[in-house]
């Protein structure tokens, strides 16, 4: 072997000597090869420098029923606190069996904000933001207005509905009543005719006999003279009358 040989071949030796001390050994590459889990994944993804952050998602159906639990939630600690006396009414809106209230409680500066039916509580919405519960009342208050119209213009046309009624019945009973008087005063009318007829029927026959029994007095009067003059003939005269 020559000495130019021997040289390169313990330069060689150096060198692997030093990269193998620079390596990793074998045991992490290994682990640095394996494939990263899911939330790992995810985490690596997200403290990656350059990435985008994903944004959390909420089912829509547990979003629904977590709010409907709240609103329940809410409805009967309100339903609790009234019936303890510990609120305070603040505001209340009537539009027909519909409204809106504003309750408050001190003790923890609370603010319940109730639409209601029939004064049982429909929805309730309890915040610390004096701002949100006035605006959440005038809403509630905005939409009992629009959810009693049409039970306000049915217990108008009710009332409308009652009124003619009432007016109909007694046009009708007036009208019944003048319908009887009419009837009675036919009824005199005719019997009035008939006995005007009758009246003049006896008159004309009244007035016959009248110039019958004239008729028939003169005659008798002329009968009585020419008697009276027959009896006296031949006998002197009386004395004149006086």
């Amino acid at each position: 072997m020559t000495s130019s040989t021997s040289l390169r071949h313990t330069m060689l030796a150096v060198a692997f000597a030093v990269c193998g001390s620079l390596a990793p050994p074998a045991h992490a590459l290994e682990l640095l090869s394996l494939p990263l889990s899911a939330g790992e994944s995810a985490a690596a993804t997200k403290s990656a420098p350059g990435s985008q952050p994903q944004a959390l998602t909420v089912d829509a159906d547990e979003s629904e029923d977590g709010s409907a639990a709240q609103a329940q939630g809410n409805v009967a600690e309100l339903k609790q606190m009234v019936q303890s006396g510990q609120l305070v009414e603040l505001r209340v809106t009537y539009n027909g069996s519909y409204g809106a209230t504003l309750f408050f409680f001190p003790r923890e500066m609370v603010y319940y904000v109730a639409l209601f039916q029939e004064k049982r509580f429909w929805r309730v919405v309890k915040t610390q933001d004096e701002n949100r519960a006035d605006t959440v009342y005038a809403q509630f208050a905005r939409k009992s207005y629009n959810l009693a119209e049409g039970e306000i213009r049915r217990t108008q046309l009710q009332a409308q509905k009652a009124l003619l009624e009432r007016v109909i019945a007694v046009s009708d009973d007036r009208a019944r009543r003048l319908s009887a008087d009419l009837a009675i005063a036919r009824a005199q009318e005719s019997q009035v005719s008939q006995r005007q007829q009758q009246t003049q029927a006896e008159s004309a026959a009244l007035q016959n006999e009248k110039l019958a029994a004239e008729q028939k007095l003169r005659a008798l009067q002329q009968q009585v003279q020419q008697l009276q003059s027959q009896t006296e003939a031949g006998l002197p005269p009386g004395p004149p009358s006086r």
